[in-house]
C-alpha cells in the first residue's frame, strides 16, 4: 500500500472550514521549526526533527495541535489541554482565534525538549 502524503491526508481528512487553520499551523511550523520534517506517522501529520515534536489531528469540531512533551511545558498562557502522561494540545478552529504568540512559545519549548 502506498504511503499517503501530507497533502493527500489534508485534502482527504480535513473539513473545508478547517483548512485555513491547518494552513496557519503549517506556516507557523515552517517559520518556527524550519528543520522539522512534515511527515505522516501513526496515520497523522507530524513534525519531527529527531523525535516527534507536534501532531496535527483533524476532527469534526476543529484541529487538535498536540505537543508530544506538552505536559512538561511552562504554560503561562493557560491554553494547553489534555490528561495524558506526556502530551498536551491546543484546539484551533480558525486562524483569527488562534493565539499566535502562545503557539510560537509552545513550538519553541517543543524544540527545546527535542534536544534533550
Amino acid at each position: 500500500m502506498e504511503k499517503m502524503s501530507v497533502e493527500d491526508f489534508l485534502r482527504a481528512k480535513v473539513l473545508p472550514e478547517f483548512q485555513p487553520a491547518v494552513a496557519m499551523i503549517r506556516e507557523l511550523m515552517r517559520e518556527c521549526a524550519p528543520d522539522a520534517q512534515e511527515i505522516i506517522s501513526y496515520g497523522l501529520p507530524v513534525y519531527k526533527v529527531k523525535k516527534i515534536l507536534a501532531v496535527i489531528s483533524p476532527n469534526k469540531e476543529g484541529i487538535t495541535f498536540s505537543f508530544t512533551h506538552g505536559k512538561e511545558f511552562e504554560d503561562k498562557y493557560g491554553l494547553l489541554r489534555g490528561v495524558g502522561k506526556v502530551s498536551r494540545h491546543v484546539k484551533i478552529k480558525e486562524p483569527a482565534n488562534a493565539n499566535m504568540e502562545a503557539l510560537r512559545y509552545y513550538i519553541k519549548q517543543a524544540l527545546e525538549w527535542e534536544k534533550k
